[in-house]
């Protein structure tokens, strides 16, 4: 920071020259902008006048007061940006309007901000500088100074320079900066994504109730699609009108007078005569496959739940300002939405509650925007590099579980920016037309072509069908006005929208209509349950090509639980081994789906890399398919923190040289789009028994791991590792006890209770019988000498158990093959217990992440060397017995610990534990001959 420009003093002494000319009435916004804001920023490192002539969708600063609509401003003076990513508004006023105290311009930024979610805003007449928080929710009756997080006056900006410098400069947004001030205390902050959600959802609850009420015939499958399309019919008006596509506020007039919903569905027709939409269709056309709406208009609806719907989203009452509300938000918003189903009651009264898959599933994950542009830039952007319009008129891109459609709509924007640039680039004009500020847009007709021409997708749910086409229309109106739309109809006798009817459709992804060959009576509930899905049928000219160029997406997550599930899908899927996730099946159909040399792109748990139930997925993936990129994520990507995540990019057909790309772990969303850790030839991935991707075994690692390997055996080669009792009810089956219990009670360890060297919560029971869920009639698990080791953790936590304790299942229990076996229990459990066996595990278990959710699995636990002991050699065997030694120390010194009374006792103890801990590892390193720079290595990943 370099003090205060001479540029901005000057302007200050000018400011303060003329200053009650500036406030007068006749020195307008536009000229206080020209002669001091745009100098201001231009000395904060901003290129306000684009003068380095940058691709207009990617300059620093777009001047957004130029877009008008019914003669008042739908966007905020200024954007400033980088690389196109919207940071933080700047509202400019005239000197004559208080900044300080005015309570309307505070207002209006913040909608604009909160409703694009923005973190940071400004609003500055020059003499005065607000700066907001615009994370806070406004409200209608909130002062100026609410959410205000600074406020600086002309006269302070030289002391109050560097600050300024240091948040709001070009140089501080790109070094992070900005973001790092602008995530300060989020207290009392409700972000615009969570409030639009409880605002939709209560549409919901209060339209079924009512709908359940006046409808007394309406089914449980047409209440969901009545409220469902009544919302989204609300909601795209809604976006039109402040957009500017709809002049005037038609849906704000409809709720005058009675009959309200009569007035609506008039509105609803005109709109199916304007837009040609899927959303607004109620008589049968030619062409159009998809049957027209003929439940909702024969509704009733009370007139006043409608009016509070409806004018809950104009201002003042409405803090959403939907011209800037982005569609990746409204997307995230409806994932949420579509989390819940709406029940009939026997009394015919309406219930909203949570699907029952998402209730197993724990929540609805939605795809955060950064995984779906790095996907969508490693498939999409692939297809298209080098190609023109024609060629690119023939890719066609499918989501098999599109949701809410954040991946189409991603991939529809890539393309639509792909188009701009080119058409802007080779100069030619038919397709494009020059915006406000002088932007490069496409056509409407341009983005329809693209839309029908490119994008595909399928869910089963018929609500998310629904969204996903909301979002993609939203879109291809984006930027078009009510003007636009009437010269398309005069002009090209064209409707606004296109029908996605063919391009969008309903149907499970996994299950064919071979499902029910065999079945003598299938009846209409069924039906609806399995919705099978024909590809061949419903794609048919994409199948007859070959089939998809790009399938992308995130595929769901969780357990075949349903018995003739299970059945269909081991006689219709060739890889699975042993059970069903359903990610493993959308893989290998996704796979199925796609043409030769193209690509897919997913993020699956990333398990999968080492799971032992995927090793037949991970050859069959090998063998017939380019692994591109795999990327590890080690951060919580969906907010769930026992749900690890990688990226997978392949594509059809093998080439014997192909080389991968890994992002061995990914921690934060800038790691994501810099350089690979390493590439590697994809025949060094699954080079192992079991097929595992070793990601984190890159060259640096490599060497230290075959010294590890090189003179010892695994531990699965000399142990059983098992995993222990499932009891199904830990609440009813696993009880304290001060002393121990009479049969069917057997003491019992649980994960919690092991740490290193010491085993706590010693009085647990466990009600042992056959009501046990899983391994518990196995009793040479449990009665047997043992080592325990704690299924999660941030390192390996083990302890010895020589009381037959039966472990429940986030324990392993791990005992040797061989009843001669000449190594000591407590030889291996020194080496589990070292630093040495943790980096191992971190380096080949890549569902690693750091927390308390880190978990091991019994396949990498099985691949641990353990050193090899020669026991007729005498320096050997000392190190061996040594082992044992140490290990005994361990385990009294632990023994001891709680029992002590004193501080100063505690803490010689403890000292003494921490040295014959290091004494342990120590040993362990030599046993398996490691430099000092590979002890240095192996501490820096396992500490």
């Amino acid at each position: 920071m370099g003090g205060c420009p001479k540029k901005i003093l000057e302007l200050i002494e000018r400011f303060d020259d003329q200053i009650d000319s500036y406030r007068s009435g006749k020195y307008n916004e536009t000229q206080l902008r020209r002669d001091f804001i745009d100098p201001m920023f231009k000395c904060l490192g901003w290129d306000v006048d684009n003068e380095d002539g940058i691709a207009e969708a990617y300059r620093d600063v777009i001047h957004e007061d130029s877009i008008k609509v019914g003669g008042t401003t739908k966007a905020p003076d200024y954007c400033f940006t980088i690389g196109g990513t919207r940071k933080f508004f700047l509202e400019a006023k005239k000197p004559s309007v208080n900044i300080k105290d005015d309570v309307h311009p505070a207002y209006q930024l913040r909608r604009y901000a909160w409703s694009q979610k923005l973190h940071l805003s400004i609003l500055s007449d020059f003499e005065e500088m607000a700066i907001y928080d615009c994370r806070k929710k406004p409200n209608k009756g909130d002062k100026a100074s609410k959410a205000r997080v600074n406020y600086i006056t002309y006269k302070e900006y030289p002391e109050k320079w560097d600050e300024i410098e240091s948040i709001f400069s070009k140089e501080s947004v790109l070094k992070g900066r900005f973001d790092k001030y602008a995530e300060k205390d989020k207290k009392g902050t409700n972000e615009v994504d969570s409030a639009f959600l409880k605002e939709i959802e209560s549409w919901r609850e209060n339209l079924a109730k009512n709908i359940a009420l006046r409808n007394p015939k309406i089914g449980q499958r047409d209440l969901n699609y009545a409220v469902q399309v009544i919302i989204d019919r609300i909601i795209f008006l809604r976006f039109c009108e402040d957009r500017g596509v709809e002049h005037g506020n038609p849906l704000l007039a409809s709720i005058n007078g009675v009959g309200i919903y009569e007035r609506l569905i008039r509105l609803f027709h005109k709109a199916d005569e304007r837009y040609n939409s899927g959303l607004f269709y109620f008589k049968k056309e030619k062409g159009r496959t998809d049957a027209p709406d003929e439940l909702t208009p024969g509704l009733k609806i009370d007139d006043k739940l409608l009016k509070d719907i409806i004018k809950n989203l104009y201002p003042p009452e409405s803090p959403y300002e939907f011209s800037v509300f982005p569609a990746d938000i409204l997307g995230q918003v409806y994932e949420q939405f579509l989390g819940k189903v709406i029940r009939l009651t026997k009394g015919h009264q309406a219930k909203v509650e949570d699907k029952p898959e998402v209730k197993k599933a724990g929540g609805v994950y939605y795809t955060p925007t950064y995984i779906v542009d790095y996907i969508v830039e490693n498939t999409v952007g692939k297809l298209v590099d080098g190609k023109t319009p024609k060629q690119v008129s023939k890719i066609k891109i499918l989501d098999p579980a599109c949701g809410s459609g954040s991946f189409l709509l991603g991939a529809y924007e890539s393309l639509l920016k792909w188009h701009r640039d080119y058409y802007v680039k080779k100069g030619k004009g038919k397709h494009i037309y020059t915006g406000p500020g002088g932007e490069p847009r496409l056509t409407i007709q341009e983005r329809k072509r693209i839309l029908l021409n490119n994008i595909y997708g399928v869910d089963i749910d018929r609500q998310a069908v629904e969204t996903t086409k909301l979002s993609l229309l939203l879109k291809v109106l984006e930027n078009e006005s009510d003007e636009t739309i009437k010269k398309n109809l005069e002009l090209f006798h064209e409707r606004a929208l296109p029908d996605l009817g063919d391009n969008i459709k309903c149907g499970n992804s996994l299950i064919g209509h071979d499902y029910f060959n065999g079945k003598l009576i299938v009846d209409d509930e069924e039906t609806h349950r399995i919705n099978a899905f024909d590809w061949d049928a419903q794609f048919k000219e994409i199948m007859k090509n070959g089939g998809f160029d790009a399938v992308i997406g995130n595929p769901p997550y969780g357990m075949v639980t349903d018995n003739e599930f299970k059945i269909y899908f081991e006689r219709s899927f060739q890889n699975m081994e042993g059970r069903f996730d359903s990610y493993e099946l959308f893989i290998e159909q996704g796979t199925n789906l796609c043409n030769n040399n193209r690509y897919l792109g997913f993020i699956i748990p990333s398990p999968f890399l080492s799971n032992l139930y995927t090793r037949k997925l991970r050859k069959y993936i090998l063998e017939n398919f380019n692994i591109h990129d795999i990327t590890n994520f080690g951060i919580d990507v969906f907010n769930a923190p026992t749900i690890h995540t990688c990226i997978i990019i392949l594509s059809k057909g093998v080439f014997r040289k192909n080389i991968v790309g890994i992002h061995k772990q990914v921690l934060s969303t800038q790691e994501l789009f810099k350089e690979y850790c390493y590439k590697v030839p994809q025949y060094y991935l699954g080079n192992n028994e079991n097929i595992t991707f070793d990601i984190f075994i890159d060259p640096s690692t490599k060497k230290i791991l075959e010294k590890l390997t090189s003179k010892s055996n695994s531990l699965g080669d000399m142990c059983f590792i098992r995993q222990c009792i499932k009891t199904g009810n830990d609440k009813e089956l696993v009880k304290s006890f001060s002393k121990p219990p009479a049969k069917p009670w057997k003491p019992t360890l649980k994960g919690r209770s092991v740490h290193r060297y010491i085993t706590n919560e010693r009085n647990l029971y466990l009600k042992y019988g056959s009501w046990l869920a899983r391994n518990w009639n196995n009793l040479s698990f449990y009665e047997t000498p043992k080592i325990g080791v704690r299924e999660t953790g941030a390192r390996i936590c083990a302890n010895l158990d020589l009381e037959n304790r039966y472990f429940l299942s986030s324990l392993y229990s791990i005992y040797p093959k061989l009843s001669n076996e000449p190594y000591s229990l407590k030889y291996i459990l020194g080496i589990i217990n070292s630093l040495l066996a943790t980096y191992y595990i971190k380096t080949i278990a890549l569902n690693l992440t750091k927390g308390a959710f880190t978990k091991i699995r019994t396949n990498q636990l099985a691949r641990l060397p353990i050193k090899t002991i020669k026991f007729h050699k005498k320096n050997e065997k000392a190190d061996h017995d040594k082992m044992v030694t140490l290990v005994d120390q361990m385990l009294d010194l632990n023994k001891k610990l709680p029992k002590t009374k004193t501080a100063h006792d505690k803490n010689v103890i403890q000292r003494r534990i921490d040295a014959t801990d290091k004494q342990i590892d120590a040993l362990v390193y030599k046993l398996y001959g490691l430099t000092d720079k590979e002890i240095k290595i192996v501490e820096d990943v396992s500490k």
